[in-house]
């Protein structure tokens, strides 16, 4: 995987699509990689008009969406033990380790996740 390659975690989408120009650029001329926890996430917010969800799919059509097999699943079990994280942020971290390429994401309890290539995005 080359400097170029990002994963990134479901918030940082939604940032994204919301035209923050500061993940706009950091996300500009990068492989932006999903976990498919983040395309359900993303597809399944609830009151989702026809432009919202058109627009997601258009972002997700730029992405390759990362999903689920062996690998990810033991990864996903052992960082769920050792870092206590919920199901899906277990299953993104482990997507991270898995395909070894940076994450980024604006949830803090990322933290937790030992050897973990996070890039922690502040709002400003």
């Amino acid at each position: 995987m080359s400097g170029r390659e990002i994963l990134v975690d479901t918030n940082i989408a939604l940032y994204f699509l919301k035209g923050d120009p500061e993940v706009v650029e950091i996300l500009k001329d990068k492989s932006v990689y999903v976990s498919f926890i983040t395309e359900i996430e993303l597809l399944s917010f609830p009151k989702l008009n026809k432009q919202s969800t058109k627009m997601i799919r258009e972002f997700l059509s730029l992405c390759k969406v990362v999903g689920y097999g062996d690998e990810l699943r033991d990864k996903t079990v052992e960082i769920r033990k050792k870092a206590s994280l919920k199901l899906p942020d277990a299953i993104i971290a482990a997507t991270s380790f898995t395909l070894q390429l940076p994450f980024i994401t604006a949830d803090k309890q990322f933290k937790r996740v030992e050897n973990l290539n996070v890039i922690f995005y502040q709002i400003t």
